[in-house]
């Protein structure tokens, strides 16, 4: 389930055919672009992707052809949380990229000057206050599943989309935004969830309520 880790271009040249020859996919997604005025290209991968000289300093970045955000966030923190939660990291730092409202959605490609952002109106707007939102990029495993006592243990517990919580849903080990959101939409979930959240099924994995 791991859609951000791609290992090579012809797996993303897989990946893509894929996706495009279902109902579900990036096709028609909230990440299809190929439409936008901003991406006078017509790509739907080009925004995100690119077969040659792809950012490679950020963890699990595939062929990133996007700008990344250097904003600075105010992490989510609580008297009950048992998370050590910094700044974003990994997939995380990516999605934040265009989601954090700092970075134009047409800094792609190398351009840096790009003048269309996701507005604060926006419902895809999550802005550089994280305190209100999920946190991201912290270590979820066994130790922390013990401490907190309301988690379940990601490397004994089935995702319910083929293997563990760890396997199937963590990056290196830690919770980013693409543990709960599949960017590429292969489940067709509303809100580009990896799978339904009816009856808090998505929050459930985790959670031990």
């Amino acid at each position: 389930m791991k859609l951000f880790k791609i290992l090579s271009v012809g797996a993303l040249v897989i990946l893509l055919s894929m996706v495009t020859a279902n109902a579900q996919g990036i096709v028609g997604s909230a990440h299809d672009f190929s439409s936008a005025a901003w991406n006078p290209s017509g790509e739907i991968c080009v925004v995100c992707h690119t077969p040659h000289n792809g950012n490679t300093n950020v963890t699990d970045a595939p062929l990133w052809n996007h700008e990344v955000t250097t904003a600075q966030f105010v992490p989510y923190s609580s008297s009950t949380l048992d998370a050590s939660v910094g700044q974003p990291d990994g997939v995380s730092k990516l999605c934040l990229s265009c989601h954090d409202g700092t970075v134009a959605l047409d800094n792609f490609g190398g351009k840096t000057d790009g003048t269309t952002y996701i507005s604060q109106n926006d419902g895809a707007y999550i802005g550089t206050d994280l305190s209100d939102d999920h946190p991201v990029s912290f270590v979820y495993d066994a130790a922390l599943a013990s401490a907190d006592g309301g988690l379940f243990d990601p490397t004994t517990t089935n995702s319910g989309l083929g293997s563990t919580i760890d396997a199937d849903m963590l990056y290196s080990h830690k919770l980013e935004c693409a543990s709960c959101h599949d960017v590429h939409n292969g489940s067709g979930e509303e809100s580009l969830l990896i799978k339904s959240n009816a009856a808090s099924a998505l929050c459930l994995t985790c959670h031990d309520k």
